[in-house]
This record gives C-alpha cells, sequence and structure tokens, in this order.
C-alpha cells in the first residue's frame, strides 16, 4: 500500500510528465478536472493525539487489519499551471499510450 498524498504526489508527476516531454504537434488536450477514485485504509496510529493515514489499497489486495477499514473516496482535482507572475495558463498535454493504458 502507498499514501494517499504519495499517490497524489505521484499523479502531479505523471501530468507534469505529459505536459513537458509531450510532442508539440497541432492536437493537443486541455487539462480538465482530474478525478480519482481509489479504495483506502484509514489508520491510526498513537492514542488521542495519534495520526490518522490514507493507505491507498493496491488492486487485488486482499484482508484488512482488525484495527483498519476500507473506505472507496472519489477526488475531483482541479489542476492549474500559474506562471511565475501570477497568471494562470491553460495546461495542455499530449503524449503517446503507454501499454496497458485504457
Amino acid at each position: 500500500m502507498i499514501e494517499l498524498a504519495e499517490m497524489i504526489r505521484e499523479l502531479g508527476q505523471e501530468l507534469n510528465a505529459a505536459l513537458s516531454e509531450g510532442p508539440s504537434g497541432v492536437v493537443r488536450f486541455e487539462l480538465g478536472t482530474v478525478e480519482v477514485e481509489a479504495d483506502v485504509v484509514v489508520s491510526r496510529k498513537g492514542g488521542a493525539g495519534g495520526k490518522v493515514r490514507f493507505w491507498v489499497v493496491e488492486a487485488g489486495a486482499e484482508g484488512q487489519s482488525e484495527t483498519s477499514r476500507t473506505h472507496r473516496i472519489r477526488l475531483a482535482l482541479h489542476p492549474k499551471l500559474v506562471a511565475p507572475d501570477g497568471t494562470h495558463v491553460k495546461v495542455l498535454i499530449s503524449g503517446e499510450e503507454e501499454e496497458g493504458e485504457r
């Protein structure tokens, strides 16, 4: 399992790669809302001041700890590209289909 924050960070890196490494061809796509759905395990360590953590469950993972429960969450992320002067710029992405993508 990986932490939810790490999954979102990795998604951001993939979007940045598509933005910067994509060909500069004629057809590109404007990046809109990114919707992510994941099964997560919520766990708490320690006493009253313990930290709650969200772990993304890997596909096909089975079994749970007695102190954890699996939940399905849906996130809607709205990526923005902000120029150094603070203005928002449309994000255009492109790239080749990778093996296993749908």
